[in-house]
């Protein structure tokens, strides 16, 4: 049998509300010369069910059910199951536009890049949120110059959803068993066995935001994987792009803050709320003086996380009054 052009990787765990409206935007792809690879990971919902009803109807559906695993163990089962010479993925409470894998492949072939990648759009309540209005373009961009893009966030983050990899950028490359933030984890490695990157700026994939799903949730500690993360990111550019060393050390700044005030806001119990905000303040130490020394991040920043490193405690304080509500004059 012929091998497939991609292979679309399909981790599921409790979407059977979703999954039937993530599978047909899959199938019914203009590009069609791929195999859908659906891992379902111990769902105890419909959801297991419904991929194999999928299976049957379209040969192109390969099932494989694991017991609750996680979603790195999901995509590793995934991509060792992969024989397409392009390789993407779709969240199966998400869905994808007709002509994505179609664009995507056109711009890998014709830039003769390793990676393309379109926008995300959002959906909540079964509505866009950021429709795209800007005329379309594509933007070719070298390892170097798609490695500080990634870490800029200006045009895309670390999601694996809205692009299209090779698969020999996935040589000796494997999702994090038993994390949380998996796509924080791997996604820069891909980028690093890059030689070309490619951008199209139209809205191919759709990111669904429910209620129940895992970065929706109130902050909880497994959330905190995301500084392991940022620890093995900022030893290997360090090495290997010490010339964007200052770009990774604002992005894990900015991200270190976002993750504080989740936590402030969110974190109800006070000793959890310490215990969080004690592990970042000791993750954040290591980097405090190349985080004031650097020359890209914003000095307000600088003055939050100085504040932070010093005195967690006043620091909550003044975070409590000020949401507390002001007397009208």
């Amino acid at each position: 049998m012929k091998r497939p052009v991609i292979s679309i990787i399909v981790p599921v765990y409790n979407v059977d509300a979703y999954l039937r409206k993530c599978m047909n935007s899959i199938l019914n792809q203009t590009f069609t010369d791929f195999e859908v690879i659906v891992v379902n990971d111990g769902s105890t919902d419909k959801s297991g069910v419904i991929c194999d009803e999928y299976a049957e109807k379209d040969k192109r559906v390969k099932v494989f059910h694991l017991s609750k695993s996680g979603v790195s163990v999901a995509r590793n089962v995934g991509v060792n199951s992969a024989t397409g010479d392009y390789i993407g993925f779709v969240d199966g409470d998400d869905y994808i536009e007709t002509v994505m894998y179609e664009k995507l492949y056109e711009a890998c072939i014709q830039s003769g890049s390793d990676v393309s990648i379109c926008k995300l759009g959002r959906e909540i309540n079964e509505e866009i949120i950021n429709h795209n209005d800007e005329e379309f373009y594509s933007l070719e961009m070298s390892n170097e110059e798609a490695m500080e893009e990634l870490f800029k966030g200006i045009l895309f983050r670390f999601s694996l959803c809205n692009k299209l990899f090779n698969k020999k950028c996935f040589e000796d490359v494997t999702f994090p068993i038993g994390r949380i933030h998996e796509d924080l984890s791997t996604t820069y490695k891909l980028f690093a066995r890059a030689h070309k990157v490619v951008y199209l700026n139209f809205n191919g994939y759709v990111y669904v935001k429910r209620n129940e799903s895992i970065l929706t949730k109130s902050y909880y500690e497994k959330r905190l994987d995301a500084f392991i993360g940022w620890e093995e990111i900022l030893i290997f550019m360090n090495q290997r792009y010490p010339q964007l060393y200052e770009v990774v050390n604002a992005c894990f700044a900015y991200n270190s803050v976002d993750h504080i005030y989740f936590i402030l806001n969110q974190v109800q119990d006070k000793k959890e709320k310490e215990k969080y905000l004690k592990f970042i303040q000791l993750n954040i130490r290591k980097y405090y003086k190349q985080i004031l020394q650097n020359n890209i991040l914003a000095i307000n920043y600088k003055f939050i996380v100085t504040f932070f490193v010093h005195n967690i405690k006043l620091f909550m304080i003044i975070n409590f009054i000020k949401k507390l509500p002001r007397n009208k004059q």
